[in-house]
């Protein structure tokens, strides 16, 4: 099995999947001062027009540090909070075709809970994991239903599976 590395999360090496803003410690751009502070428009999610943007959870315990699975959407961004944990977020570069899967240039990233990241559509990514052996809860946002519409998911072949390491 293949070895893959965490990376620490930095605006520069995430660009090309998205973006991120930490929700708990913003250091954005502000209106107001202490009390009241303002952190405003953070993250842009791009969605399909004519869905509503649903929220969900994922909730992850802890499983192998394996990369196994991989999905995509076509018409529209996630944005992917984690609540209660950091997680480890694996992701890949959009294809013009389903297969074959760049696996070498998979990338993972530590992601602090409270830092809510975008996912471009067409990058390929799947559940997070948990950085420990707690579960992580992650808030969800997809147009409604894109689960069931615009998901592609691919299994990968045993010899293409991608252990993380630490």
């Amino acid at each position: 099995m293949k070895v893959i590395q965490i990376e620490p999360l930095s605006l520069e090496a995430y660009k090309p999947f998205g973006t991120y803003a930490n929700l708990i410690d913003p250091v954005d751009e502000r209106l107001g001062t202490p009390p009241v502070e303002f952190f405003r428009d953070q993250l842009q999610l791009s969605v399909n027009g004519n869905l509503p943007l649903s929220y969900s959870c994922c909730r992850v315990e802890k499983r192998d540090y394996v990369i196994d699975t991989l999905e995509y959407h076509s018409s529209c961004s996630e944005a992917v909070l984690p609540l209660d944990n950091d997680i480890l977020l694996q992701v890949g570069l959009a294809t013009v075709s389903q297969i074959p899967i760049p696996i070498e240039k998979i990338r993972v990233f530590y992601v602090p809970k409270g830092t809510v990241i975008t996912i471009k559509p067409g990058v390929w990514h799947w559940a997070p994991f948990s950085s420990n052996d707690n579960p992580a809860n992650i808030l969800i946002n997809l147009p409604e239903r894109t689960y069931a519409n615009d998901c592609v998911v691919m299994e990968l072949p045993q010899e293409d599976w991608l252990r993380i390491e630490f």
